[in-house]
């Protein structure tokens, strides 16, 4: 009789006590429902439930580590940064560099991206790069050093915070501390792949093409000539350093700016002039807006070039730039232009003298009398202006025996604008194509503002392309009188600079003697 293999017979024995342990299994079952019928047994949520409830609980929990505890401040050369790693499908680096905006790189692939806000410019280390210029040719060095020693004390910061995070809610949502420990440990895990991911997709060339936001797409000089520099392993870190050496640089100027801090209750204008179908100012503009915490923007004319109707959708973005829009026309603005602007939300158009009050200013204005898009127009020249200059000076007199003065006026060209000298503390114009301020004899201060398009087509005429200004105006909101400006130059066509410089009236610096009127000005006698 031939013998039955061992493996056969033990699987039979198997088999047996299998089906003995089914019915008592059973028998225990039934037992337990006639003792206590009135207790419902749950059913188990199925694994597959379980297992997604626990990632929720694993990530929701990790976030709320790195947004709570995630971050680490690091000195990086003359700054003072803040990194931090988030969330983020895309993965990549951002760096916000305030007021001037962010730039982004795509510097890796993974479910987490590095923020680095550069915070404020050390007083101390800034000062000592001015008083010894030298240093800056060891700045990158350094800097490359700082960004090496912040990356691993943000990967040890970044590790406790997602165990902790995640510990802890799974702690509150499971009530049993292995489920805890389970849900830390998993954290932990999907940090240290992500992590391997990042590296393993890491791009040290990202610096190479560089997505600029904010100022800084007009700007993109603070990272330097990269496409000139060969590509390198550590191109990375050495493009970080030049950008945070050539943002110290920017910021610089601020050792020298005279003393004015405006506080939350100042009134910010912003005065742009001379966009000339450059698409580019809205973007510019809307930057502006949002880092200046601006509250009026007035746009002293010649936004169009030819004024015609096919022109007007250039205009739509003026609805969404973050701040009343207060326009007077110029002489390439037509009166379609002007109608146009007139049935959009947010705008105030001002002729004919018409004054307005936004935001606790009062604003009165006149639109260009001269319509010239070309050469075809013969000009009426600078009486044109005056007359147009006198209608509106009259108009403030008005104003002002109404007891409502006017606080800026606004013209286009500064033949008109000298008209209403000794009617109004401040007249804006435009229309040169380059900056000016100053006092005139009877006490109107006129500003005159370059232009916020770089002079649009024109920018290639001369030798050197026009730059891109603007002034940000401060005005004390009780007395509304003119406290400050900001000078606001980026590089025309083609150049990459940017330069901001403060300014103060002389009758608001230190140890200057009042004006003798509330307005600053000396009324003209009328005949």
């Amino acid at each position: 009789m031939a013998r039955v293999p061992a493996a056969v017979t033990a699987a039979a024995h198997r088999l047996r006590n299998g089906a003995r342990r089914a019915p008592r299994a059973l028998t225990r079952h039934y037992r337990a429902r006639r003792a206590f019928p009135e207790v419902e047994l749950v059913p188990q949520p199925h694994p597959f439930t379980r297992a997604l409830g626990l990632l929720c609980v694993v990530l929701l929990g990790a976030w709320l580590g790195l947004l709570i505890v995630g971050n680490v401040r690091v000195p990086v050369g003359p700054m003072d940064t803040t990194m931090t790693l988030r969330p983020s499908l895309a993965g990549g680096t951002k760096i916000n560099v305030s007021p001037l905006g962010a730039l982004e790189l795509h510097s890796h692939k993974a479910p987490l991206r590095l923020d680095v806000d550069v915070d404020q410019l050390d007083p101390v280390r800034a000062e000592a790069l001015v008083d010894h210029p030298e240093r800056l040719s060891g700045l990158q060095e350094e800097v490359a050093r700082d960004v090496e020693h912040g990356t691993l004390d943000l990967a040890v910061r970044s590790c406790i915070a997602v165990v902790s995070g995640a510990t802890a809610l799974g702690l509150a949502v499971y009530r049993r501390p292995r489920r805890a420990l389970a849900a830390g440990g998993l954290a932990l895990t999907l940090l240290a792949a992500s992590g391997t991911t990042a590296f393993a997709t890491w791009n040290p060339k990202s610096v190479l093409e560089p997505k600029f936001s904010g100022l800084l797409s007009s700007a993109p000089s603070l990272v330097g000539n990269a496409r000139s520099i060969v590509s390198e392993f550590d191109v990375y870190q050495k493009e970080l350093a030049r950008l945070v050496t050539n943002v110290t640089k920017l910021y610089d100027v601020t050792s020298t700016l005279p003393v004015y801090e405006p506080d939350p209750t100042t009134i910010r204008v912003l005065h742009v002039s001379d966009i000339h179908l450059n698409p580019a100012s809205w973007k510019i503009i809307a930057s502006l807006v949002e880092q200046y915490a601006i509250n009026v923007i007035v746009d002293s004319g010649d936004t169009m070039d030819h004024g015609t109707a096919a022109e007007n959708g250039f205009l739509d973005p003026v609805e969404d730039l973050g701040a009343p829009y207060v326009w007077v026309r110029g002489n390439h603005d037509s009166r379609i232009t002007q109608r146009y602007l007139e049935g959009m939300k947010n705008v105030h158009v001002l002729d004919d003298g018409r004054a307005v009050t936004v935001d606790g200013l009062r604003f009165a204005g006149i639109g260009d009398p001269q319509f010239t898009p070309d050469r075809t127009v013969v000009p009426g020249g600078d009486p044109a202006e005056e007359l147009a200059g006198a209608r509106l000076a009259s108009a403030l007199r008005d104003q002002r025996a109404a007891g409502t003065p006017v606080d800026v006026a606004v013209a286009h060209q500064p033949a008109a604008a000298r008209e209403t000298d000794g009617e109004v503390p401040l007249v804006l114009a435009g229309h040169v194509h380059h900056e000016e301020m100053e006092v005139m004899k009877y006490g109107t201060r006129l500003r005159i503002e370059g232009s916020t398009g770089g002079s649009g087509l024109r920018a290639v005429e001369g030798k050197y392309p026009d730059p891109i200004e603007a002034s940000v105006l401060y005005f004390d909101r009780d007395t509304r009188s003119f406290q400050a400006w900001d000078e606001i130059k980026l590089g025309g066509l083609g150049q990459t600079t940017a330069e901001v410089s403060r300014h103060l009236p002389k009758e608001n610096q230190p140890g200057a003697t009042q004006s003798p009127t509330p307005s600053g000005t000396t009324p003209r006698t009328v005949p």
